[in-house]
């Protein structure tokens, strides 16, 4: 299948003969990773005297450019793949095998899940969905706030690139014209005081087929009329990989703390009237940012309380200035 994508990614028309010759097989064989491909939601046009073609092509990862682009961060495993349930599984897995600083990332994720369960809409190579995982010494206990940290490294690494307008939304949401562009889900193994691993899953909008509108239950955004010209999705996962790489290896020594008036900077709802949905309870005033530990401040009367992440969704007041 990846020989069939690589030969349609440009967009342009090919036959079905030359794609057969080209791809050493019978018609009847082509036909079937054409099928293939369309299974997956890839946008396949077929006209009668020109052939098959990906409507508007496919930006497809780079694996060679981005395996050498991040040979310097001595990852023991660095898996791209075509289709996967879970990155975050397969990082997982690894994690388990005894690696200690994993990259997985795939063109497709059949069972790729947002906070609470929520599953995260993933088309073929149209977005980014990518996992992190890193074995970390001082346990699950000094990780608080890494979701929100991870957040602001995820904005920092785009704002690099040129894209600007990106916001971040408590507890990991990223948010683009106040439409979601990207979300962050962590997954701990291990003490609380000792030695834990940590896996990163983050999925980024990068070129969302309308298609997908009718399974997304939120409005969305996408990165595409925001890149500057010739950024493709390699050169972004190699700037999201450069990006978390870096937090990981001082996160353990400065806490979330380091980095709590970053996330306020860019947090879409300071100061802004907000509810707090927790379960059937509802909880609405002023959002004051985040403390030390990543805790979302909302003053209510007068009163300045905090909450933890858990089940709790943060949600703007309609119609608030």
């Amino acid at each position: 299948m990846q020989r069939l994508l690589s030969l349609l990614a440009d967009g342009q028309y090919r036959s079905g003969n030359s794609l057969a010759a080209m791809m050493n097989l019978s018609l009847s064989s082509l036909r079937k990773e054409l099928n293939a491909l369309a299974a997956l939601g890839i946008p396949l046009q077929s006209t009668k005297g020109r052939g098959y073609r990906i409507t508007g092509g496919l930006d497809l990862l780079d694996q060679s450019l981005i395996s050498n682009q991040l040979a310097s961060l001595n990852y023991d495993r660095i898996d791209l793949l075509e289709t996967v349930d879970s990155t975050n599984r397969v990082a997982q897995a690894h994690m388990a095998e005894g690696c200690r600083q994993v990259l997985v990332a795939s063109e497709y994720q059949g069972e790729g899940r947002g906070r609470r369960g929520r599953q995260w809409v993933s088309p073929y190579a149209a977005n980014l969905y990518l996992s992190l995982g890193f074995r970390l010494a001082a346990g699950a206990s000094a990780l608080q706030g890494l979701s929100l940290a991870v957040g602001l490294s995820v904005q920092q690494a785009l704002s690099s690139l040129g894209v600007t307008g990106v916001q971040l939304k408590w507890p990991n949401d990223l948010l683009l014209d106040k439409r979601k562009l990207g979300g962050v889900l962590i997954e701990l193994a291990g003490d609380l005081s000792g030695e834990c691993s940590v896996v990163i899953g983050v999925g980024l909008n990068v070129k969302m087929p309308n298609s997908a509108n009718s399974d997304i239950d939120q409005h969305w955004a996408d990165l595409e009329a925001h890149m500057p010209e010739g950024l493709g999705r390699s050169r972004l996962l190699i700037e999201l990989v450069r990006s978390l790489t870096h937090l990981l290896n001082e996160f353990e020594s400065k806490g979330f703390s380091e980095y709590a008036q970053q996330w306020q900077d860019v947090h879409a709802f300071q100061d802004r009237p907000v509810r707090l949905l927790m379960g059937h309870s509802e909880v609405e005033g002023t959002c004051r940012g985040v403390d030390a530990q990543g805790e979302v401040l909302v003053e209510v009367q007068g009163k300045l309380n905090r909450y933890s992440a858990g089940e709790i969704s943060l949600r703007g007041v309609r119609n608030a200035s």
